[in-house]
């Protein structure tokens, strides 16, 4: 556990790592990260047990910040981030059930829900009052019936052991969520159907942290919406980047190093 006041600059490494791995490719899901740094920094440092707790990264593609925090907590060997999206690597670019570090990765989005509750409900069968499931969804997995059917069989089986983490970074690959389907309001949709939902900028890293606090201890599943940008972090980024799947040439990859190291110094 590290002190509150170090958890940007965890979110910052975890976005340096992230560019790392993907500029060998020149592309990739980048902005995944550069939203969700500040959930996974304050998720990883303050309240994930990895010997105690499960963990479930719904949508696949954001396993490389799973994959990211994993390394930055000794949970996962450093080297392996080198070699993340290549062929025989056990770091594919989309989680699968071989993914390393995580206990579930969703393939078809919204499914990691349902695992989480499996999970939950699963500890609280064994009579486990000590470990907690998280579970890392996206905005865009709203739009699938799955997820809320999940929420609804938490809720009546009041699986007080669950927290979502949920990046509201209006971000697919269509484009804006907003302009797809209407969400909000996200929090009251979650209320009600019987969890607690606590509504943050998912840049305020210790907001975030606040909240988690928070989401443990409501006695009930409980969700943290982050209010995210798929390009928050990093200003070398050209203007309209698409977020979803960064395009990141050799001279625009080592600008983005160079804008995090300076940060880091």
């Amino acid at each position: 556990m590290i002190p509150n006041r170090d958890l940007g600059r965890f979110a910052d490494r975890l976005r340096l790592r992230a560019v790392r791995m993907v500029a060998p490719h020149g592309f990739g899901y980048l902005g995944q990260v550069l939203s969700s740094a500040e959930l996974f920094a304050a998720l990883y440092a303050r309240h994930y047990r990895p010997d105690t707790d499960r963990i479930v990264i719904s949508p696949g593609h954001y396993i490389i910040a799973a994959f990211a925090a994993a390394a930055e907590i000794g949970q996962l060997d450093e080297a392996l981030l080198e070699t993340y999206g290549h062929d025989g690597s056990r770091l594919e670019a989309i989680g699968t059930e071989k993914s390393p570090a995580v206990d579930l990765t969703g393939g078809s989005l919204s499914q990691g829900l349902s695992g989480a509750c499996g999970f939950a409900l699963a500890l609280k069968m064994a009579g486990n009052t000590d470990s907690r499931v998280f579970a890392f969804i996206s905005d865009g997995e709203l739009e699938e019936g799955q997820l809320w059917e999940a929420a609804l069989f938490a809720a009546h089986n009041k699986l007080d052991n669950l927290t979502v983490l949920l990046d509201a970074n209006d971000s697919q690959v269509d484009g804006p969520v907003s302009s797809i389907t209407t969400l909000e309001p996200i929090a009251a949709k979650w209320e009600s159907f019987g969890w607690a939902a606590f509504d943050v900028d998912g840049h305020d890293a210790d907001a975030v942290d606040g909240a988690l606090g928070q989401a443990v201890q409501a006695g009930r599943p409980a969700v943290v919406i982050g209010r995210t940008s798929t390009v928050h972090g990093l200003s070398v980024l050209p203007e309209g980047a698409d977020g979803h799947f960064i395009k990141l040439p050799e001279e625009l990859a080592e600008a983005a190093v160079a804008e995090l190291e300076a940060r880091l110094a």
